[in-house]
């Protein structure tokens, strides 16, 4: 099938899907959510949703393959984690590692969870109520780097002491970090795995 415009398969910081000439710098997944004709169904199809490197042991895919995953891409893994995603296994297995180390920290566990309690947990913080996005609500200047917050209708990067709008192509306006309660994105027990250590990766266009 020769595809004519861009497929659906960018993901917002929101977790919301949507269709862009402009390319992620990760990859990810959430199960099968197109049908035959490439048409996205579902928001999702599993609760384990992954974010993952573009290139890993030489391994290539046809985009969208009937009744395959579908191919998420993001624009950096800081907009993963804010849509709930986290880090693969397989591919980026120190990372993941380094996950739950920080998760068991911050939510003093006697013992590492596993795959499928660290994704129960995300399921719920990532959530939507009536069709809106599940967020909470924070201090803005107890929030860490690499976590995002919605500010004037647009998603927000906390990112060395300023604030960054995410866009399709990259980060572009900034502001100064404000007094006050933040409306925060990035799933609560993510901000805590941020707070204790884990840096996010953060787009290139977030330093200028």
């Amino acid at each position: 099938m020769m595809l004519t415009h861009p497929l659906r398969n960018r993901v917002t910081p929101a977790g919301e899907l949507i269709a862009t000439t402009h390319r992620g710098t990760m990859y990810g997944n959430r199960g099968v959510l197109h049908n035959d004709d490439l048409a996205l169904v579902r928001r999702h199809q599993v609760r384990r949703w992954l974010v993952c490197v573009l290139e890993f042991r030489g391994r290539r895919r046809q985009i969208m393959q009937p009744r395959r995953y579908t191919e998420l891409f993001f624009l950096d893994e800081a907009v993963a984690f804010a849509a709930g995603h986290r880090p693969c296994a397989e591919c980026r297995h120190a990372d993941y590692q380094l996950f739950r180390t920080l998760w068991t920290e911050a939510l003093n566990l006697p013992t590492k969870p596993t795959a499928d309690d660290i994704d129960l947990v995300l399921h719920k913080q990532r959530g939507l109520v009536n069709g809106t996005r599940t967020t909470h609500t924070a201090p803005l200047n107890t929030l860490p780097d690499g976590v995002f917050i919605v500010l004037d209708n647009g998603y927000w990067l906390i990112h060395k002491d300023k604030l960054r709008r995410w866009t399709p192509a990259g980060y572009t306006d900034q502001q100064n970090l404000f007094a006050g309660t933040a409306t925060v994105l990035t799933p609560k027990f993510t901000v805590d795995v941020i707070r204790g250590g884990y840096k996010p990766g953060v787009h290139d266009s977030a330093q200028t």
